[in-house]
């Protein structure tokens, strides 16, 4: 996750999280990337089931019920560990997790526990109803998916109105007084439709953004060959550097990050040195904290089912169960050679990742994307678009 508009237009600066000590405990939800200890975000996807169908899901969901979910009674004692862990955040994700009559429940009791519980969802599914009841417990974020306006959003998501019902589940949220971003998955076909993305921003006056680069997993799998080219993705995030330099140079306050490709970082760094080489050194010490790729580390994955996951796009690849296993267990241990490599990636990456200059705070980028394209968890990440000059 690379902050654009903390890193490029500097609304953050390194003393911003040495106030904190760097502690996921004690920082704010923004400064979180910027955390020391690395207690993983977990994204727990409570149900494969969704009400849309997506061509890129890394989750397969489907429109139907899925058995093996894991209950109310098992959510809790999930929860109960992560807390205890000291897992900051729990995501819930799916499918499409407002499906989950019980959602508001364990969201609930998540933020009993001093968690702090965030949702990913299409927002198809949240009435006025819902997004005050989801206000009332103590709900800290809800990001909703579009990819594009109306008539791209539709063709992606498998749903004519789904674009429209994703409209009404923001005005929904904003009118309980719950902070809502956009998600938005950059490919081939809809990276014409950004600037209509920052627009929109404005218009609802929508605080925050993440642009996620494609990841080849579940559907998405078989988008390899639909995924921007490295040109298209260098003017992709060219594009979103400069429409978040605009909204901030006339004054409107909106956090932009972009997700899952982590050359964004050196990227921002190489273009701030060229025109602003003060910010540029200031940028290169928030992305060191950053750390770049924090797979099996700083974020994990539990499925439906209960499975443990190194990230939610890692999902055929398990490392336990939490119905035989508490989380907190099966991640700290490392008698599993692929948990032990992941926790220090940089040592295992090959080819021009290993070699990098960048390697320290990339940390060798999306281990998935490198697995689905040469069939090895260690070799290059094939969407790094950084030149073999840009890394020497």
């Amino acid at each position: 996750m690379i902050g654009i508009s903390k890193l490029y237009c500097g609304t953050v600066e390194p003393s911003d999280a040495l106030r904190y000590g760097r502690r996921s405990s004690e920082l704010p939800s923004h400064l979180l990337q910027f955390s020391k200890d690395k207690r993983p975000v977990v994204v727990w996807n409570v149900t494969r089931s969704c009400n849309l169908k997506c061509v890129h899901c890394y989750a397969h969901a489907r429109d139907q019920k899925f058995e093996n979910e894991l209950s109310t009674k098992e959510g809790k004692a999930l929860i109960d560990d992560l807390a205890a862990f000291g897992a900051p955040v729990m995501l819930f994700s799916g499918g499409e997790p407002l499906v989950r009559k019980d959602l508001p429940e364990l969201a609930a009791y998540a933020v009993e526990k001093g968690m702090r519980a965030v949702i990913s969802t299409n927002g198809t599914l949240i009435t006025p109803e819902l997004a005050r009841t989801l206000k009332a417990i103590g709900l800290s974020y809800v990001g909703i998916s579009l990819d594009g306006m109306e008539e791209v959003n539709d063709r992606f998501r498998g749903v004519k109105g789904a674009y429209k019902a994703a409209l009404d589940g923001i005005r929904n949220s904003q009118a309980a007084g719950i902070k809502v971003g956009l998600r938005f998955t950059i490919n081939k076909f809809n990276a014409a439709e950004i600037p209509s993305i920052f627009d929109l921003l404005e218009e609802m006056d929508i605080p925050r953004v993440c642009f996620y680069h494609l990841v080849y997993a579940g559907r998405g799998s078989k988008l390899v060959e639909e995924d921007c080219d490295h040109a298209e993705t260098r003017k992709a995030v060219d594009l979103i550097i400069d429409r978040t330099k605009a909204l901030h140079d006339r004054g409107l306050d909106k956090e932009v990050l972009t997700v899952d490709n982590h050359a964004d970082g050196p990227y921002v760094y190489l273009r701030l040195l060229k025109e602003n080489p003060d910010r540029a050194g200031e940028v290169l010490e928030l992305l060191q904290m950053n750390e770049g790729n924090n797979s099996g580390r700083g974020i994990g994955c539990v499925s439906w089912d209960g499975q443990v996951h190194a990230d939610q796009f890692w999902r055929h690849y398990s490392f336990g169960n939490v119905r035989e296993r508490p989380f907190s267990e099966i991640w700290t241990d490392l008698s599993n050679p692929l948990m032990m490599r992941l926790k220090e990636k940089k040592k295992y990456v090959t080819g021009r990742c290993a070699t990098c200059r960048w390697l320290d705070i990339c940390a060798g980028n999306f281990r998935v994307r490198a697995e689905a394209v040469y069939g090895d968890v260690w070799a290059p990440d094939p969407a790094c678009y950084l030149t073999d000059k840009e890394i020497s």
